[in-house]
């Protein structure tokens, strides 16, 4: 099955239900091993503490969530797909302070000012109305509370880019041929990539929905920026 670009929830949720079991292997793939460095680097943007709680949306298998719950913060990992939700519990299950919830990152059942941060790794360009998501990042965050986003970029780099969009044309599809199971999924993922907004401007829906202090850094060159904002303080 393969989503479009309108990001229909549901056509979405069943894409990933589909490659769900083996995910984690194939970006780890399609990142020339650079997936776990992001992940380090999005664990020390969040700055968890033991005793904090922290929402990670859109977890997938919770891998990412996994990263933060070895801090000793309690972390709920949250996604709209059953079938990521399925693998993670039985993969992530060794984590005391880690559970998943399913959820909508547009409408989340938690409380108001719930969380001492929220984050979100490779998911925000798959909602449907991603400010939507960022203001409710923002609804269930304390005052004071800080969100990161983790998310693919556009490298600034006029020559980084030639190589970039060079691998996302000829060696990531054929990378996606040996490791999943579906190979739509990870051409639409690639179309998403293409289609998100610069650093810049995602920098601006933050503060529009309400973050200070927002700030960004790149990663790899900007094939991956970090953003972060702090929800003011009461």
């Amino acid at each position: 099955m393969r989503a479009d670009l309108s990001k229909r929830p549901e056509q979405v949720s069943a894409m990933f239900d589909q490659v769900a079991e083996r995910y984690d292997l194939t970006n780890d793939l399609l990142s020339l091993g650079n997936a776990p460095l992001w992940r380090i680097a999005t664990t020390r943007a969040i700055d968890p503490r033991p005793g904090q709680k922290v929402l990670d949306v859109a977890a997938g298998t919770g891998t990412s969530s996994a990263s933060i719950a070895r801090t000793g913060a309690s972390v709920v990992a949250a996604d709209f797909s059953p079938g990521m939700i399925d693998v993670g519990m039985h993969r992530q299950w060794r984590h005391p302070n880690l559970s998943f919830v399913e959820a909508d990152a547009t409408n989340l059942p938690f409380r108001d000012g719930e969380f001492d941060a929220v984050t979100i790794s490779f998911g925000l360009r798959n909602i449907v109305d991603p400010k939507a998501a960022l203001a409710e990042f923002r609804r269930v965050t304390r005052p004071g509370g800080r969100l990161v986003v983790c998310e693919f970029s556009h490298p600034p780099a006029k020559l980084m880019r030639a190589a970039y969009g060079l691998y996302q044309r000829t060696v990531m599809p054929a990378l996606v041929r040996l490791t999943s199971s579906n190979d739509d999924a990870y051409e639409y993922l690639n179309e998403s990539i293409a289609n998100w907004p610069t650093q810049r401007v995602l920098a601006g829906w933050l503060r529009e929905a309400g973050y200070e202090r927002v700030q960004w850094r790149n990663l790899t060159e900007g094939v991956v920026a970090l953003h972060r904002g702090w929800v003011p303080a009461a």
